[in-house]
């Protein structure tokens, strides 16, 4: 008889990597997320967050959550179906809705479970789900859920898209999906060419826009709100842990199509409902996302002298339009050590491989926030410039 536990006892992949120092995975953090962050005892330039706002540690929303806590406890023992509603969490779901010009929101506990309860309850059997091939991971198990047939496109083709629509029977439901801004190349998504391929072939969209709401847009409602054509995206979703600096996720839609998600986005249902604190936090965040223009402008701008410096020493951006900027290395060794050396140096980032991205397209993921100073971005490069050239990489 086959042990089940066979695959864990054989797994010795991460005991190596600890053993040689390359594991770069759960560093304890010793306070709270901003451009330098302590860790391991040491202070490390944060390249690493997805704080790009950087409003974890702003007194409003700091003092929302405290002020959560008096009044409401520490959380609500149930789900938003039963006894876990609060008046907070319709408070921010009629903002939300408001600040993305949609009919309607409904909020989760966490972003992956938005993806999970909006792509398994909108879509049935019978229906086809067109997805972006570099989309989120949330996105592909919200895909596994549906009974609905799911075909990907080429990563940002739209002649790749067009192609598959135009197999799929007209008298099918159609719905494609993809990121706003893709979580670790950092470009953004042809939401325009999208949109104009819906409208043609009868489909519906739904952009996810975890990375760039906050940000992207002229009050940073979204990528669709960046290029103008937020009336045409059928549903816009998001998480609170990026850009809000808390914990959940919301989807803003036609009110009857948030209706039926309520009654049947099987991961809103059967989860308990975010916490008193957690909520206050959003609320708290959005205000100050909504009045925050030079936040924004500064953290494009940081974002900028980034890629622009990275670049400039000579590794690899890619197509990076955002605060995410990739730095390419195409090999998962040479990545590891790249990051134990910036680690070790001062400068923390995020080493991705396969299936994260494409084997052969290995790569540190670095970000900034708001926060960032022109001398913490431009002490990041330095070092990134000495370490690189020591692997000789540049």
């Amino acid at each position: 008889m086959p042990e089940l536990f066979e695959k864990a006892f054989n797994y010795n992949e991460a005991k190596m990597a600890k053993m040689m120092g390359y594991y770069p995975y759960y560093r304890p953090l010793t306070n709270a997320i901003g451009p330098v962050t302590e860790m391991e005892g040491k202070l490390r330039i944060m390249l690493g967050s997805n704080n790009y706002m950087g409003v974890t540690d702003h007194p409003k929303v700091r003092q929302a959550a405290k002020d959560a806590i008096d009044q409401y406890g520490t959380g609500n023992t149930g789900s938003r179906f039963l006894n876990g509603t609060l008046d907070l969490h319709l408070e921010l779901e009629e903002k939300l809705a408001k600040f993305e010009d949609k009919g309607g929101c409904i909020t989760f506990t966490t972003g992956f479970q938005v993806n999970l309860g909006v792509i398994q309850s909108i879509t049935q059997k019978g229906d086809v789900i067109i997805s972006d091939a570099f989309n989120h991971a949330s996105i592909v198990d919200g895909c596994r859920l549906s009974k609905a047939e799911v075909r990907a496109y080429a990563h940002n083709n739209m002649e790749d898209l067009e192609r598959i629509l135009k197999e799929i029977p007209k008298d099918t439901g159609k719905l494609i999906i993809s990121d706003g801004v893709f979580s670790m190349e950092g470009d953004l998504a042809n939401v325009p060419e999208m949109v104009d391929l819906a409208e043609k072939y009868e489909a519906r969209v739904m952009i996810d826009d975890a990375h760039g709401v906050g940000y992207m847009g002229p009050k940073g409602q979204s990528t669709p709100h960046h290029f103008g054509v937020q009336d045409k995206v059928d549903i816009i979703s998001g998480t609170f842990s990026k850009s809000f600096g808390s914990v959940g996720g919301f989807a803003a839609a036609h009110e009857d199509v948030i209706d039926y998600m309520q009654h049947h986005a099987r991961s809103l249902i059967f989860s308990a409902s975010m916490a008193p604190s957690q909520t206050a936090t959003v609320l708290a965040a959005l205000e100050v996302i909504i009045d925050g223009d030079d936040m924004r402008r500064q953290l494009l701008r940081n974002a900028a002298r980034l890629r622009d410096g990275l670049s400039g020493i000579g590794f690899n951006t890619g197509d990076s339009e955002t605060p995410i900027v990739p730095v390419i290395i195409g090999d998962e060794m040479q990545t590891f050590a790249l990051w134990k050396y910036l680690y070790e140096a001062g400068v923390y980032t995020n080493p991705v491989r396969a299936p994260a991205v494409p084997p052969g397209k290995e790569l540190l993921r670095t970000s900034v926030m708001a926060t960032h100073t022109d001398d913490h971005i431009d002490r990041a490069v330095g070092i990134f410039e000495t370490v690189g050239k020591q692997m000789d990489l540049i």
